[in-house]
């Protein structure tokens, strides 16, 4: 499945794919290698910005999910185009339960398209208003839990290290609690 975001202007905000391979349980090591190859490769492309690997939890699925980050559409295009992942693509074929699936999004938009959607992303001015309500009360919250944690394990009392720290917290939750749960909570609102 290959599906496509549309966006307003596509180059603006950085582009991100989230890939999906289901592996065969008996080739979790050879993916590992694979992984091995084709990752120097990606993070040399032009325009590379980042890539995050999420492993599979052993026992309970086969699936890798892999972030990746571009600073602009076309180089994302070029890199998923690319003659080298094609051969990479096809080699890693036989340990794949399913084919080589992936979505491409602009800006934050993976947050705002249910997993495998063939709708279109929300307007932008729904991605903010959601956004920020998901922002605000994370962002008063999470400093009254994790302040206090780092004073009681000793941690710096530092503006930088407190920020980080909170921060990082906001964004895990953004990313793995709270945005894939109140986006199916408000998609009617946000897809009409």
């Amino acid at each position: 499945m290959k599906t496509e975001a549309s966006t307003a202007n596509p180059g603006a905000d950085g582009a991100t794919v989230v890939i999906t391979h289901r592996v065969r349980a008996e080739s979790h090591a050879g993916y590992e290698s694979w992984l091995d190859e084709i990752a120097p490769l990606c993070k040399a492309a032009p325009g590379h910005l980042d890539w995050h690997l999420v492993r599979p939890i052993a026992g309970l699925t086969e699936t890798f999910t892999v972030v990746i980050r571009f600073d602009t559409r076309e180089h994302l295009q070029q890199w998923m185009g690319s003659a080298e992942r094609s051969r990479l693509i096809e080699k890693v074929q036989p340990l794949l339960v399913t084919g080589d699936d992936f979505f491409v999004s602009s800006g934050l938009d993976f947050w705002f398209a249910p997993s495998g959607a063939k709708a279109k992303v929300p307007v932008r001015w729904k991605q903010y208003l959601v956004t920020w309500s998901a922002i605000f009360p994370l962002a008063l919250g999470v400093p009254l839990v994790v302040v206090p944690l780092l004073r009681l394990i000793g941690a710096p009392a530092s503006n930088v290290f407190t920020t980080l720290c909170v921060t990082g917290v906001v964004v895990f939750l953004m990313v793995y609690v709270v945005m894939p749960r109140y986006t199916r909570l408000v998609q009617r609102w946000l897809f009409r």
